[in-house]
């Protein structure tokens, strides 16, 4: 169902990426923003599943700046090379990845973003920051609460584990605090609950996600 694609930053850099379009007209365009693992076979399998559902959906290599063809596991090693490589990434020049998937995806028509754990972030900032965007969400997103101050400009939603041990409920508090316009929901749950290739998958709180997501992208994204 899917390909790999090339993108174009505003600053001439090209990454790559994968795209998965629906059989049919597409009833819009998703951006899917990676955990800190790369394009792996988890957000390839995400792509694939938005697409199976009517989106077109466009998974930029956001590690590309930094290492070509990223594809990390949840293990120990997956996790410290994950982390070493989103350190050495500007924050503005993974904006800049963003929204090159953005325009990528409008040919689609209207665009949203989704992203998970260092994507949640991504796509929190993107809604505030960048053009181009119908709606946003936000899966566990760890920067979120040092960046509380900024306004998405687009309807957002914000999805965390309430037993996410990186993420405690003070920040998401913080969180609904600052931005009292935000649908934040809550789950009895860990960090990276909706991933079923980690041991922190929880099927009852991803499918209760994944269904309020999917009404807000049909909401946002369709009419």
């Amino acid at each position: 169902m899917g390909q790999t694609i090339g993108l174009k930053a505003s600053d001439g850099f090209l990454l790559g990426g994968y795209r998965a379009d629906p059989q049919g007209k597409p009833k819009g365009g998703l951006v899917v923003i990676q955990e800190i693992f790369g394009v792996n076979h988890h957000i390839r399998n995400v792509c694939d599943r938005f697409a199976a559902l009517g989106y077109a959906a466009v998974a930029p290599a956001m590690f590309d700046r930094a290492k070509a063809d990223v594809d990390l596991g949840y293990d120990k090693a997956g996790i410290d090379e994950g982390v070493k490589l989103r350190a050495a990434i500007k924050l503005e020049d993974s904006l800049k990845d963003v929204q090159a998937s953005i325009d990528a995806a409008k040919s689609a028509g209207k665009v949203g973003v989704v992203g998970y754990c260092w994507g949640g972030s991504l796509a929190f900032l993107a809604a505030a920051r960048l053009s181009g965007l119908a709606c946003a969400v936000g899966y566990y997103g760890g920067m979120i609460a040092a960046h509380k101050d900024e306004k998405p400009k687009v309807p957002t939603i914000l999805h965390f584990g309430e037993q996410d041990n990186g993420i405690p409920m003070s920040d998401v508090e913080t969180i609904k605090a600052a931005r009292p316009e935000l649908k934040i929901y809550t789950y009895a749950a860990g960090h990276g609950f909706s991933c079923d290739e980690r041991g922190s998958f929880d099927a009852a709180s991803h499918e209760q996600a994944l269904k309020v997501t999917l009404a807000f992208f049909k909401e946002n994204l369709e009419n």
